[in-house]
């Protein structure tokens, strides 16, 4: 059976597909943001593109907390004993700043599909009320900050991935394998236990 927890040098199973849910929404919703703000009025997209974009973001969102939850409430695996402590320092710092961007661009995002008073439709399911809406200039200001924070998460996810195979490749160690595998994986430290 596999492990839903967090063991001591490997992440569980519920902590992996919380991460590559949360990695394939982002990138699904930077490329249909990218691609939806260029539809014209008459394109077949114009609206659809749009409510796929904000009903995925606040799946997104829910997901983004579920995910926070999960990693307060269940220990994280440690650090392969080859990382040096600058580099668990830029991991910790990454991925303080890769929750940080991807809250900023829901919260932006929520303000300006709400800013002319009006809830949001998740997949005509339910409806996120608008609860900010008299900001000035809402709509815009918060649409800047979604897109510049989106392409400071992208560079993020880059340094993310590229040091992921970084250790995967040049140092030969665990720490992108066992994001992929759930349960403890083997390695010197665990062999002797």
């Amino acid at each position: 059976m596999l492990p839903l927890r967090n063991h001591q040098n490997a992440y569980g199973l519920v902590s992996i597909l919380l991460h590559w849910l949360v990695a394939l929404a982002v990138i699904g919703l930077f490329v249909l943001g990218l691609w939806m703000v260029d539809l014209t009025y008459y394109s077949s997209w114009y609206k659809t593109a749009p409510f796929w974009h904000k009903s995925i973001g606040i799946i997104l969102a829910a997901a983004l907390f579920a995910r926070l939850l999960w990693r307060l409430g269940n220990p994280q695996p440690k650090p392969p004993s080859n990382h040096k402590p600058w580099e668990i320092r830029l991991a910790h710092l990454t991925h303080f700043m890769l929750y940080s961007l991807l809250f900023g661009i829901v919260i932006s995002g929520y303000l300006i599909s709400t800013a002319k008073g009006q809830g949001i439709s998740v997949f005509d399911w339910f409806e996120v009320p608008a609860l900010i809406t008299d900001l000035p200039q809402q709509a815009d200001s918060a649409g800047k900050i979604h897109y510049w924070l989106a392409l400071a998460l992208m560079g993020l996810i880059t340094l993310h991935v590229s040091g992921a195979l970084k250790h995967h490749f040049i140092d030969r160690d665990p720490t992108l394998t066992r994001m992929l595998k759930p349960g403890p994986t083997k390695t010197k430290e665990n062999l002797n236990e």
